[in-house]
């Protein structure tokens, strides 16, 4: 069997996903295309040898709509032979457009692939494309559901009354998410990663959502985000204790990994960096929707041969506090492994760039701490989750 490796993985900084944010001045078309730029550039690669561009974005729509994928490629100067798609699985979808990339090598219909995502949240807002020409939720899914599915934020809520996790734990949480990302950036451990993007304002090249003085007191200070008088109804045993603070920010970014059959890398004179082990992909309860990472974990470990301690690294997306506290309680996670240079509550949370932000740090952390195996996972709308472990090659 052909191994898929990971040459490189570059990302823009984190901009504030709304208007005035760094990054809110710039479209999502040339976000994405600054990414993809900027691997052929590092790689000395001739656009002719991609053999496909997969891009991760979940509003479709407007400027991110008509397979901005194709948009991305032919802005960023790629030879117009060069095909891409566009893929949503939600917050993983980047994530799955790197495993599309990766099985594809492996299954020899590939030898060099491009796997990316963007959103920009301040130019496209969440929920814009649910908002017109209708709803997504027909009357056979309702009446499947006749109490009604919930947004993200009040599933994190029952996560956390689920597993006991109260307002204190997950501003801890929150506090040391902040922490974590600001060291990194003092230390330079993001350097390898980040690709700065011009805009009219100046140059962007440091995460704009990382707040260093973020502390337990300041942050217990915020209102509950999510409650309103119908869902304290509906839910009368939730302590209501996710904020803005808790919770991963609007965020506008694009981000990008270069895959490669180990064959072509070396004939390339390009150094793999890591190859994909396993895979897994589950769907879980709607309801809760965020529980997602813990079986994807239990699939993805079972179907690796490794354990829990055999992973030297976890990427766990940080949609919400209450989510990879949850899952670490339910896999018996070290958590000095979890997110140790901080998660998406500090690090922004650009919805189809997440995927492969994270593989990105993913690598450079293994690299770091010379570690081995690295996990990624995380939580998807509609109750689903991606898992990704990948080996640490040199």
């Amino acid at each position: 069997m052909r191994s898929a490796v990971i040459v490189d993985a570059v990302r823009t900084p984190s901009g504030r996903g709304k208007p005035g944010g760094a990054l809110s001045g710039v479209h999502p078309v040339d976000l994405a295309a600054g990414v993809l730029r900027a691997l052929r550039e590092r790689n000395g690669l001739d656009s002719r040898q991609v053999d496909d561009v997969l891009v991760g974005c979940v509003s479709q729509v407007g400027e991110q709509s008509a397979n901005i994928a194709r948009q991305a490629v032919l802005a960023a100067g790629f030879d117009e032979r060069v095909p891409a798609a566009t893929i949503d699985r939600q917050c993983g979808s980047s994530q799955q457009a790197a495993h599309f990339a990766a099985q594809g090598v492996i299954a020899g219909q590939y030898d060099i692939v491009i796997a990316a995502g963007v959103e920009s949240m301040s130019r496209v807002p969440l929920g814009t494309a649910a908002s017109i020409a209708g709803s997504p939720l027909p009357p056979s899914l309702r009446s499947r559901y006749p109490e009604g599915l919930v947004g993200q934020g009040v599933s994190a809520e029952l996560i956390a009354a689920r597993w006991g996790l109260d307002r204190l734990a997950l501003d801890a949480y929150a506090a040391v998410s902040h922490r974590r990302a600001a060291q990194a950036a003092a230390a330079d451990l993001f350097a390898s990663q980040l690709v700065a993007v011009e805009t009219e304002s100046g140059t962007v090249s440091v995460d704009e959502t990382v707040r260093a003085a973020a502390s337990v007191d300041g942050l217990a200070a915020l209102p509950p985000a999510f409650r309103t008088d119908e869902l304290a109804q509906r839910f009368p045993d939730l302590g209501w204790h996710i904020t803005a603070g808790s919770s991963s920010p609007l965020t506008d970014g694009a981000s990008a990994v270069l895959i490669m059959s180990e064959e072509a890398a070396r004939g390339l004179g390009l150094t793999p960096r890591a190859r994909f082990h396993s895979f897994a992909v589950v769907g879980d309860d709607p309801l809760l929707m965020l529980t997602g990472p813990i079986p994807a974990t239990r699939r993805i470990l079972e179907r690796s041969g490794l354990s829990i301690d055999d992973i030297d690294a976890y990427e766990v997306n940080e949609a919400f506090a209450s989510v990879p506290l949850a899952w670490a309680a339910e896999v018996g996670a070290d958590p000095e492994r979890l997110n140790s240079w901080g998660g998406a509550i500090a690090l922004g949370h650009a919805l189809g760039s997440s995927g492969t932000r994270l593989l990105g740090t993913l690598l450079a952390r293994l690299e770091h701490t010379g570690g081995r195996y690295g996990l990624q996972t995380m939580c998807e709308g509609g109750g689903m989750a991606n898992a990704t472990v990948i080996e640490r090659l040199g």
